[in-house]
């Protein structure tokens, strides 16, 4: 239930905090503030808030090196807040762990949006499909303990390329549009983001292909979406 969270939002702009804060505890959510990186940090270990919004532009440290000290210590939810139309602020705030982001200015409801969607996501309960996919002699897949094994090397994947690899995996063959991929991991919210499945394909292969720039498992159809190789066949 929503009165059970805590959202930890965190921004230098006082009149920000304000609406921001009032608008979320009348949705039901306990609320705390912090208005630099440093506070940020210590409500985060004082308080652990179930999820951070966090302002890209902050004076002394910025949002970028809150996230990354953020990070070394915790896996909770974080919404970036990012100046509109910087795509570059964007991106490296997912590549460095965000789990969405909010561009300014932008209203209250699309925030809350925002929020339900990535608190939903962060308690999904686990995939259990079949225990173990040989997809050939380089790529094993285990799901149920969140391995992957190529090249006799084990890597791990965040929940967010956990979820991805699943559906992928789980339609071996078949082309999967960007707008489902969009729907079955990041919500209905999401239809209009394309880029963040490319940004987490290219997460995937940078783990997963022998050579990311010519892929063996993930594969493009241009202007429709991805297909997964089809290891049934193998």
């Amino acid at each position: 239930m929503a009165e059970t969270r805590t959202i930890l939002v965190v921004d230098d702009e006082p009149d920000l905090l304000h609406a921001v804060r009032l608008y979320l505890e009348m949705e039901g959510y306990q609320v705390i503030t912090a208005t630099n990186g440093q506070e940020a940090l210590e409500k985060l270990r004082t308080r652990l808030p179930d999820l951070i919004v966090l302002d890209v532009m902050m004076p002394e440290m910025n949002g970028f090196e809150t996230l990354e000290e953020i990070r070394r210590v915790s896996n909770v939810p974080v919404i970036m807040l990012t100046v509109k139309g910087e795509e570059s602020d964007k991106v490296r705030g997912l590549s460095l762990g965000a789990d969405d982001y909010v561009t300014k200015p932008f209203s209250q409801r699309e925030l809350l949006s925002r929020i339900q969607a990535v608190l939903r996501r962060a308690e999904m309960p686990p995939f259990v499909p079949r225990t173990r996919i040989v997809v050939d002699e380089d790529l094993t897949i285990d799901f149920s303990q969140n391995r992957v094994t190529t090249g006799g090397r084990q890597v791990a994947l965040t929940p967010t390329e956990h979820r991805l690899l699943y559906h992928l995996v789980s339609n071996p063959g078949r082309v999967l549009p960007y707008e489902t991929l969009l729907a079955k991991v990041w919500g209905p919210e999401y239809q209009h983001e394309d880029h963040y499945v490319r940004l987490y394909v290219n997460y995937l292969r940078q783990k997963i292909e022998p050579d990311p720039s010519n892929p063996r498992y993930i594969l493009t159809e241009r202007g429709l979406g991805y297909r997964f190789v089809d290891y049934r066949r193998r």
